[in-house]
């Protein structure tokens, strides 16, 4: 067992392996917004993407280095020069940096998807390392399904990664095939049998196919492991991967463990509600610290317990993760000054100009609710944080539905913000919603295809606020729009205006630049 107050180190690949899950594609924006909440929970390091894999990661991993202050801003490249360059390139703002560089060394993956050798593999493990040192001090090595590698080969590469300059070395369970014993077991061995293993950091990213990753993880640590990669929600390829949250509640749950994190327990439930509506991937009712359900007690016995003494049946108190106990109900007759109290308590402290919006926003809301909890506050927030970083070249003024055994019907009117214009429109649907859309398209008149739609209920009740996400496609590049409102229509529509403003920014930078361009060419040519 660990000795007392070691630090565990909190990778965080929400923002690489996380948004490989299916659905969850993020824009830069939104990427930017996660990372700088990472930041606010503690997190040691953060992999903000894969340079290499696309444009927009390696913007986003670049902004993410020029932003965000505090953790470790570490990329993602696989075993290859123009992989590292392009890590290196998105990296140089980062005040710290750090490349990640990985190869395959399982005999599965050697021989079918790298088609190589084992003598190769290491050859090149061992290169590729010396050069991404070139760029930074802070190296870290993967070699890929560490957890189905043959022991004697991964000591080998190991070894000869760091002393190549490897400053940590993260065991991988790719495809979440090991049991904890046998991961823990691995790690002990790793620690028994590299020689230089005293130079580096042993890492572990354990994935959860057979719903393993938080233990194998925590097998992990227990065993000599000093780093943890992990995900908000426990989002990430096919199952997940290891869930942040657990693995942190677990050791600071678990004292004798002698284990601890440098992580802001109290900034968890804010992290994962906002990874959950950016990714639109809703976090099941029972999940771990997180879930709805997860300090509610129903059994009349458990009831009782927890009235008489609340250990009986909670081993965590809610505030430890960001569950606010309300001190200060909201409702329709609560002032500006009890609003700003309740978001500063929350952790949002808004200038005035951004306070008053979302006091309209919240009187609004509170006529139509009993009282306006934490979480209505919350998506309150967002909302006006999408609107503000959105520009608005159309927005709502009026919708009408007509529902029924007929076919549905919606009649809508927009404001165009450049003129001034009003345009007014109606259009039939297969429903109210898809009504909303083909009036909305009739009247905007920009080509996309609607490709996701999703309704989340922020809180429990006929009064709910309802959160829309949709996503809009065009040429190939999607655009996510977001909205919340107590009526369902409502932030429908909104939720797809806000997708269509976003396209039309894109659209307008893309004529600038080629207007751009154009003038250039001009002034060559006098």
């Amino acid at each position: 067992m660990a000795s007392d107050k070691e630090k565990v180190f909190i990778f965080d690949t929400t923002l690489r392996d996380g948004e490989q899950s299916p659905g969850a594609t993020l824009n830069i924006q939104e990427k930017l917004e996660i990372a700088k909440q990472l930041a606010k929970l503690g997190v040691d390091i953060i992999e903000a993407g894969f340079p290499f894999s696309s444009p927009g990661d390696y913007e986003a991993v670049k902004l993410i280095g020029k932003e965000v202050q505090g953790p470790v801003i570490c990329a993602l490249a696989r075993a290859r020069k123009e992989d590292i360059d392009k890590a290196a390139g998105a990296l140089e703002s980062a005040k710290k940096k750090r490349i990640h560089t990985f190869i395959a060394t399982s005999d599965i993956h050697i021989e079918h998807k790298l088609k190589t050798t084992r003598e190769k593999v290491l050859k090149t493990a061992v290169e590729m390392v010396r050069y991404a040192k070139s760029f930074t001090d802070n190296v870290e090595f993967s070699p890929e399904d560490a957890g189905r590698s043959d022991p004697k080969f991964l000591f080998e590469i190991l070894e000869a990664t760091i002393e190549v300059g490897a400053t940590t070395v993260n065991i991988p369970d790719t495809v979440g095939y090991t049991v904890p014993s046998e991961f823990g077991g691995l790690i002990k061995a790793i620690k028994e049998n590299v020689p230089n293993i005293n130079k580096a950091v042993i890492s572990v990213h354990c994935h959860n196919d057979l719903g393993l990753a938080v233990a194998n993880s925590l097998s992990a640590v227990v065993n000599g492991a000093r780093q943890v990669e992990c995900t908000i929600n426990g989002i990430g390829e096919r199952a997940g991967n290891c869930s942040l949250e657990e693995i942190v509640m677990i050791l600071k749950t678990r004292p004798t463990l002698g284990l601890h994190t440098d992580i802001d327990s109290t900034q968890i439930y804010r992290s994962s509600r906002l990874v959950s509506t950016l990714t639109n991937m809703l976090v099941q009712p029972n999940k771990a610290i997180v879930g709805a359900n997860a300090f509610a007690h129903e059994s009349g016995i458990h009831q009782d317990g927890f009235l008489k003494y609340k250990r009986t049946y909670e081993i965590m108190n809610p505030e430890d993760v960001g569950l606010l106990t309300s001190k200060l109900p909201l409702g329709p007759r609560s002032g500006r000054h009890a609003l700003k109290e309740k978001l500063s308590e929350l952790g949002y402290h808004l200038n005035e100009e951004q306070l008053d919006k979302a006091f309209i926003r919240f009187k609004e809301i509170a006529d139509k609710k009993k009282q306006v909890v934490d979480r209505d506050l919350e998506s309150i927030i967002r909302d006006e944080q999408r609107i503000a970083e959105t520009t608005s070249h159309y927005e709502l003024e009026n919708l009408q539905i007509a529902c029924g055994t007929g076919l549905p019907t919606a009649s809508v009117c927009l404001r165009r913000t450049s003129d001034n214009v009003f345009l007014k429109d109606s259009a039939l649907g297969t429903g109210p919603v898809d009504a909303i859309y083909k009036t909305i398209n009739k009247i905007v008149q920009i080509p996309n295809e609607l490709i996701e739609f999703s309704v989340q209920s922020v809180t429990e009740g006929i009064d709910a606020l309802g959160e829309v996400t949709i996503r809009i496609q065009q040429d190939s590049l999607i655009y996510n729009g977001h909205a919340a409102n107590t009526d369902i229509t409502i932030a429908s529509a909104k939720a797809y205006l806000n997708a269509l403003n976003k396209l039309i920014d894109a659209i307008n930078r893309g004529e600038k630049i080629l207007a751009q361009k154009e003038e250039l060419k001009s002034k060559k040519g006098v």
